[in-house]
């Protein structure tokens, strides 16, 4: 059923979470019940919409009615729809990101200045679905999987809000916009500044472990913009071939919770830094 066997523990924690919002929403009856687990959620979801990222980028699932299930799960914890990431970002962002003129994802203003965090990450979520649709226009199949998906994924949040619309708004609406936000947020610093045609130097690493448990691997963020079809397991072992090709100087600090100071600060790797990854690669490949 599976396309790799490492994704039968994530798909098993999206649907246990899945399971608690669904546990959350028919039960609570307290006001503040709901919007405790919106907080508490925030996090979490932001990291689920890494593991998003990487299914529409690779299908966890041979077959297309799991990958859709999956999917309107992945919409109600992350606020992006089937097929929304497919076309915003692996046909859009991976083929454009080196032109600030055409990026999806572009963190430049049309005077060539850079946008701020704040600025970008709301502006980034505002167009998503937009920009999308546009790009579509060269997709209509997916644009149709997207279009219809997203159809009825508004109709079953639909029903939610008529059965309480208290609950789903705290449990399901919000926390979608929320992690479309905070996902838009976070992308803000793997690129930003970096102006290049060369791909070894266009993005920012992050090595730090527990990023990498969490987001699936997305801190090889160089590896992954190498080979984007590759699937999240193989990204390391993709890095350690590249990591004497990247600039010392395009790694970064985690964001919260994994560190609390110096959150998305710059780092420089050192020489021996930089050898120990490239060894990491392994023997005959």
């Amino acid at each position: 059923m599976f396309r790799h066997p490492e994704d039968r523990i994530p798909v098993l924690m999206f649907v246990c979470v899945f399971a608690l919002d669904l546990t959350v929403y028919f039960t609570a009856q307290s006001w503040w019940l709901p919007v405790l687990y919106l907080g508490l959620g925030a996090i979490p979801k932001g990291w689920i919409s890494s593991w998003n990222h990487h299914h529409q980028h690779l299908t966890m699932f041979r077959h297309p009615l799991p990958n859709r299930l999956l999917e309107i799960i992945f919409g109600f914890q992350t606020g992006v729809t089937s097929h929304a990431w497919f076309l915003h970002h692996v046909v859009g962002h991976h083929l454009n990101y080196l032109d600030q003129d055409l990026d999806e994802s572009r963190w430049k203003r049309p005077d060539g200045s850079t946008m701020g965090e704040m600025e970008y990450a709301l502006k980034t979520a505002l167009t998503a679905y937009p920009r999308a649709f546009q790009v579509g226009k060269k997709y209509p199949q997916a644009r149709r999987i997207f279009v219809s998906m997203g159809l009825l994924q508004l109709a079953l949040l639909g029903v939610l809000f008529w059965h309480n619309w208290y609950n789903a708004l705290f449990v399901f609406l919000l926390p979608m916009c929320l992690s479309l936000y905070l996902t838009a947020w976070a992308t803000y610093f793997h690129h930003v500044g970096l102006e290049t045609k060369d791909h070894n130097e266009a993005s920012y690493n992050i090595l730090h472990r527990g990023y990498n448990l969490m987001t699936g691997n997305l801190g090889y963020h160089t590896a992954h913009h190498s080979k984007q079809g590759l699937h999240w397991s193989k990204l390391p072992e993709l890095h350690a071939k590249l990591a004497r090709n990247i600039p010392a100087n395009l790694y970064r600090q985690p964001g919260i919770p994994f560190v609390w100071s110096g959150s998305e600060a710059k780092l420089e790797l050192g020489a021996e830094e930089v050898e120990a990854l490239a060894q990491r690669e392994p023997a005959g490949t």
